[in-house]
């Protein structure tokens, strides 16, 4: 008796083990949501779309046979993000699966209005992963992005997310920003956020087109495009090109650059490309004001010489740098004078004051827009040439002998 009494208490022990998932939830019953886009519609109301992956095509494609698209776009309207998700499955046969989500996409037009009202549905769901990309639609509505297709990546979010990491990687204009980046910038005193541009230039009607992926240029084109700049949870403007990749020196997020200067009188003769750089950025306070400096340590070499200039010379090496140094500050101070000019502290110099001197940040804070807008901020830049690539002197030296 002792021992069945053992081997039954032995057996009940392992049922845990033993048991199901208790949320198990089968392949062929989800809908996998790449991307979502948020427009404006109707009434107050979101016109949302979701981007579905269909994974038959897909994995047809790697095979080398697929026919159809590797996506489904459906959408779906209401007065909340919840309720457009919902609604959408009246027309989905399948139950939303958002934990593969890599993209949310917001139209100019809601940006501007503000997108508080989204950003706690998506930080709030469980299942929706906050290290998602966000970008904002430029002159197009979001819709447009979510069902763009591409030719290079099998899923066209893929072609989003990967323009950005090659654009932060090789161009320094644009960052990976995610909701927790947006959210952190949002929630925290004395910095704003700033999100990713994008925009279809060509033939809008295409876009979306299979036909379209036939042409080896195709008419369609879609492209990252500038910095969006919030202030309380609202599109306030833009900054582009250079000054947008000033914000991103300012941030310590530049990887790899270009700089141009001018050499004999030549415009932007020769080239510069960052491979290493370091950002630091502090706060003093002077006659009871902050001052904000910023340090920028930058080692590159030189990718094109289109002028006569000795690059054995160490003495033309030291002036190439100080070149560059005064074209790195003018870019800097640029994008400073234009952020002040918005009175958003896309930079966190706000933070900066913060930990600096806590007793002046809590007399400034409650009007930082305003000193902000006025703060002066100190630019020093080292340069350093490390390599002039594979070959020593340009061949504009024996042109002009």
């Amino acid at each position: 008796m002792k021992r069945f009494v053992v081997t039954a208490w032995i057996a009940v022990m392992c049922l845990p083990v033993l048991s199901a998932c208790w949320n198990q939830k089968e392949l062929t019953d989800l809908a996998f949501v790449m991307a979502i886009g948020v427009d404006k519609g109707k009434d107050k109301k979101f016109n949302v779309s979701f981007q579905i992956v269909i994974p038959g095509n897909v994995s047809l494609m790697q095979g080398g046979g697929g026919q159809g698209l590797p996506i489904a776009i459906y959408s779906s309207s209401g007065d909340t993000l919840t309720a457009a998700a919902r609604s959408v499955t009246k027309k989905v046969s399948r139950r939303l699966y958002y934990a593969h989500t890599n993209l949310i996409v917001f139209s100019e037009e809601i940006a501007k209005n503000g997108i508080l009202n989204i950003m706690d549905a998506l930080d709030r769901d469980p299942e929706f992963r906050t290290t998602t990309q966000m970008v904002i639609m430029r002159g197009t509505p979001a819709e447009v992005l979510v069902s763009s297709l591409a030719n290079l990546d099998k899923l066209p979010v893929n072609k989003i997310t990967k323009e950005i990491k090659a654009t932060e990687a090789m161009l320094g204009e644009n960052m990976q920003i995610n909701i927790d980046d947006f959210l952190a910038g949002l929630v925290s005193d004395g910095i704003e956020p700033v999100v990713n541009g994008f925009r279809v230039t060509g033939d809008i009607e295409m876009a979306g087109k299979a036909e379209d992926l036939q042409n080896t240029k195709t008419k369609a084109i879609l492209a990252a495009d500038g910095l969006a700049v919030f202030k309380k949870g609202k599109l306030i403007g833009w900054i582009e090109h250079e000054k947008a990749r000033g914000v991103v020196w300012i941030l310590n997020k530049v990887k790899s650059t270009d700089v141009n200067i001018n050499w004999n009188g030549k415009k932007k003769a020769i080239s510069m490309v960052t491979i290493r750089t370091k950002t630091m950025v502090s706060a003093k306070v002077k006659k009871g004001k902050p001052v904000i400096q910023i340090a920028i340590e930058d080692e590159g070499w030189i990718s094109e010489a289109n002028t006569d200039v000795d690059l054995t010379n160490p003495k033309e090496i030291e002036k190439i740098d100080k070149l560059v140094e005064e074209e790195i500050k003018k870019q800097i101070l640029t994008t400073v004078k234009e952020a002040q000019k918005m009175k958003s502290d896309i930079f966190g110099f706000g933070e900066r004051v913060h930990r600096k001197d806590p007793k002046l940040w809590k007399k400034i804070k409650s009007n930082w827009d305003e000193h902000f807008a006025e703060l002066e901020v100190n630019v020093k830049v080292d340069s350093y040439t490390r390599r002039e690539g594979i070959r020593t002197n340009p061949y504009w030296k024996d042109l002009k002998q």
